[in-house]
């Protein structure tokens, strides 16, 4: 069961350790939404699952009790001590705790290697959860994964075109994955309380999920940057290139080059294509 808030913060005076809200050290308290994590993301005995910032190791525990087998990434020099001294000896092999940054590091040491797919379920830090989406997204992908983020961030990621929302890591993340339902998450299910809404955004891989070139990627990154100038000029002047090959592209979908980047739809976007300059 997870800790109580009274429990975590006698477990964390212990620890000497005062939550560090730049890490986004907010514990989940709620074993209802501990429950539900691990229902949408159908762990199963042998799973092979990615926790980032597993904290005092609720969520962690759960995995480990459901059968898994986790890998974890916690930056915390005292947190990961913790975990180190109390989840890894108990885990019987089956947690492989890495001590470092989550961005850096985002499928915490797993290397797939070809094998049958993985998942992640993670309470994710909301400083890190768009820059440690995009380096997941750059491969190899989950089959499933189950992220507790910021509210806005939720509908930031699956924003739809012409929404102030649409932006570069939306197109990446929704060329990849699908949808499905996920659930709302009060404050008052985390010590200390954030002061934002949260929601557990539930995704599944596409049966054939598309993954843009790094170069593009970084392309438009770039476009988005400058998202309420017209597309054309952004491409002359950034991919001249790429320009003469898209363009057509944007005028069977109806625009044309006055468009800006926010108007541009998920499947045009996905066929943006090198060189790019």
């Amino acid at each position: 069961m997870p800790l109580t808030p009274s429990e975590t913060r006698q477990l964390l005076e212990q620890l000497g350790h005062r939550p560090r809200r730049p890490l986004g050290q907010n514990f989940l308290v709620d074993g209802n939404i501990v429950r539900k994590s691990l229902e949408l993301a159908r762990i199963a005995p042998g799973d092979r699952v990615v926790e980032i910032g597993p904290g005092l190791g609720t969520l962690t525990s759960a995995l480990l009790d459901a059968g898994a087998h986790v890998w974890a990434v916690e930056l915390d020099d005292r947190l990961h001590a913790h975990l180190v001294s109390t989840l890894v000896p108990a885990s019987d092999g089956r947690l492989t705790l890495l001590h470092g940054d989550a961005v850096e590091h985002p499928l915490a040491g797993l290397q797939p290697n070809g094998l049958p797919g993985f998942k992640v379920v993670a309470n994710l830090p909301y400083s890190i959860s768009t820059p440690w989406l995009d380096a997941v997204l750059a491969g190899p992908l989950p089959e499933r994964m189950v992220l507790m983020v910021q509210r806005e961030a939720a509908d930031r990621f699956l924003a739809n075109h012409g929404s102030k929302d649409f932006g570069a890591i939306t197109i990446f993340l929704r060329s990849a994955f699908d949808s499905a339902p996920g659930h709302t998450v009060s404050a008052a299910c985390f010590f200390p309380r954030p002061e934002v809404e949260s929601f557990l955004l539930h995704l599944v891989r596409k049966p054939a999920p598309v993954t843009l070139a790094p170069e593009v990627r970084a392309m438009i990154r770039t476009l988005f940057q400058q998202r309420r100038k017209q597309i054309g000029a952004l491409l002359r002047r950034h991919a001249p290139t790429a320009a003469a090959g898209w363009l057509p592209v944007l005028r069977a979908a109806g625009l044309d080059e006055r468009a800006r980047a926010e108007d541009i739809p998920l499947s045009a976007w996905q066929q943006l294509q090198g060189p790019l300059v």
